[in-house]
C-alpha cells in the first residue's frame, strides 16, 4: 500500500511537471514551430514504419558491403519493439490524452515508456557509435533524435518519465547490440533467410 502510494505520487508530479515544461517549451517561437512537424516527425519515427523500410532497403540496396549494419539494425529495431512492448503491458499507464489520430495496436495504447524516444536515441548511437556515418551527419541526426522526444510531450502522446525512460533504454539497446554484433557470416545468412536469396 506505501509502494503504490508513493508511485502514484511520483506519477501524480509528472504529470504535473510535463504539464509545466510543455508551457515553458511553447513560449519559444522555434518550439512553437516545431510544433507543425510534430506528425511528420511521430511517422519519422514510427516502429513498423522504420521496419518495413529497412527490410525494403535491404532488398533494394542488395549490397555485400552493407549486410553486416542492415541486419545489425534490423535486430536493434526488433529488439526496441520486443523490450518496449514488454514494458508496456506490464506498467499499463495511461497516455496523457486520448488518442485519436493514432493508430494504437495492443501495448502501444499505453504510455510508459516512449517507444519513439527509445528508437530515436538507438537510431542515434548506432549510427554515431555502431556503424560510424560521417561527422557531418551527426548533428542533424541528433536534432532529429531530441526533435522527436520533444513533439511527444508536445503531441501529449507522453510524459517526461515515458521519454526520459524510452532514451535510456535506446541507449541501452544500442550498447548491448553493440556487445551481441553480429559476425559477417550472420549477417550474410540473415540476409540470405530474409531475401531468400543466395548471398555470396
Amino acid at each position: 500500500m506505501k509502494t503504490s502510494s508513493v508511485i502514484r505520487s511520483i506519477v501524480d508530479l509528472d504529470a504535473q511537471i510535463t504539464e509545466q515544461f510543455v508551457t515553458f517549451l511553447l513560449r519559444f517561437a522555434s518550439i512553437k514551430s516545431l510544433k507543425i512537424h510534430c506528425k511528420f516527425l511521430e511517422i519519422s519515427c514510427d516502429g513498423i514504419a522504420w521496419i518495413s523500410t529497412w527490410i525494403a532497403f535491404i532488398w533494394i540496396a542488395n549490397s555485400r558491403n552493407l549486410y553486416q549494419m542492415q541486419a545489425n539494425m534490423l535486430v536493434g529495431l526488433i529488439l526496441d519493439i520486443i523490450v518496449v512492448a514488454v514494458l508496456k503491458a506490464y506498467v499499463r499507464r495511461r497516455r496523457p490524452a486520448v488518442v485519436k489520430d493514432m493508430l494504437v495496436i495492443g501495448p502501444d495504447k499505453y504510455s510508459f515508456p516512449s517507444g519513439h524516444a527509445s528508437r530515436a536515441f538507438y537510431v542515434l548511437v548506432f549510427f554515431t557509435k555502431l556503424h560510424t556515418l560521417p561527422i557531418l551527419f551527426w548533428m542533424p541526426m541528433t536534432a532529429w533524435a531530441v526533435s522527436v522526444v520533444l513533439s511527444r510531450l508536445i503531441l501529449k502522446r507522453h510524459y517526461l518519465l515515458d521519454v526520459c525512460a524510452g532514451i535510456l533504454i535506446g541507449i541501452c539497446e544500442a550498447l548491448f547490440l553493440g556487445i551481441i554484433w553480429l559476425s559477417a557470416e550472420t549477417a550474410s545468412s540473415m540476409i540470405r533467410f530474409i531475401s531468400d536469396e543466395s548471398v555470396d
